[in-house]
């Protein structure tokens, strides 16, 4: 197939303009992504205490956490540990029985130490933006501190903030390893899907009713166990 290139000077400066203005559109929403995030991404030493820390899930492999997730609920612990956040709130997939994002994640924070009394668990986290919704809607968050990878950290923070949880993020650092590339590729692509959710600002896949277990474990009270999607047929 012969390409056919502008012969004239006025052409060649409109595919030019052409070319500019689709680069402008295609990077906007990381664009929009990046200023929403700005002042808004701390360490666990400086990052503002808030009650609330939202773990955002990663993926099981065989039943458990893969390293990333590891990873995201070992700092999560520590800012427990240390006094940054009271409650955990962990988010993820369980859409179907035989998957279950937040009790495994659940189960690997007591085994280092997390009181279960502590930690809440979100059934429907199926993407960012749904675990941002219900965060606000379903357990009443208003403020918290976000746990992922520095990847994927701004995107959750501007999510988040659009969802009304005024948020601060701790990026977890990975090594440069291949899917740590992959994740970085990954965010160039999720962004143009943020940007829609936070314009759009579309139900989660799964709503749900308002539940209390948040605050009751803030109180200090065992929390309510939430509705399961995948426990119902």
């Amino acid at each position: 197939m012969q390409v056919r290139y502008p012969r004239t000077v006025r052409a060649r400066r409109r595919a030019v303009q052409a070319l500019m203005a689709a680069a402008v559109v295609a990077l906007a929403p990381a664009t929009w992504m990046h200023t929403a995030a700005a002042g808004k991404l701390r360490t666990t030493a400086d990052v503002p205490a808030r009650d609330v820390a939202v773990v955002f899930g990663a993926g099981l492999w065989k039943g458990r956490p893969t390293p990333y997730l590891a990873h995201r609920l070992d700092t999560a612990a520590e800012l427990y540990r240390t006094g940054k956040v009271k409650v955990l709130l962990v988010t993820g997939d369980n859409s179907r029985t035989s998957y279950d994002e937040p009790s495994a994640m659940r189960a690997y924070l007591a085994a280092r130490g997390v009181p279960d009394g502590k930690v809440v668990s979100d059934y429907a986290g199926f993407d960012t933006w749904d675990s941002c919704v219900r965060a606000r809607k379903v357990f009443g968050v208003d403020r918290a501190v976000l746990v992922t990878q520095d990847f994927h950290i701004k995107r959750a923070v501007a999510l988040c903030e659009r969802a009304g949880v005024a948020s601060y993020g701790v990026g977890v650092a990975e090594p440069h390893d291949t899917t740590w590339y992959y994740g970085t590729t990954r965010e160039l692509f999720a962004a143009g899907k943020a940007a829609l959710d936070a314009a759009v600002r579309p139900d989660p896949r799964f709503l749900g009713p308002r539940e209390t277990g948040v605050g009751e474990a803030l109180a200090g009270g065992a929390p309510t166990a939430p509705a399961s999607p995948g426990a119902t047929p």
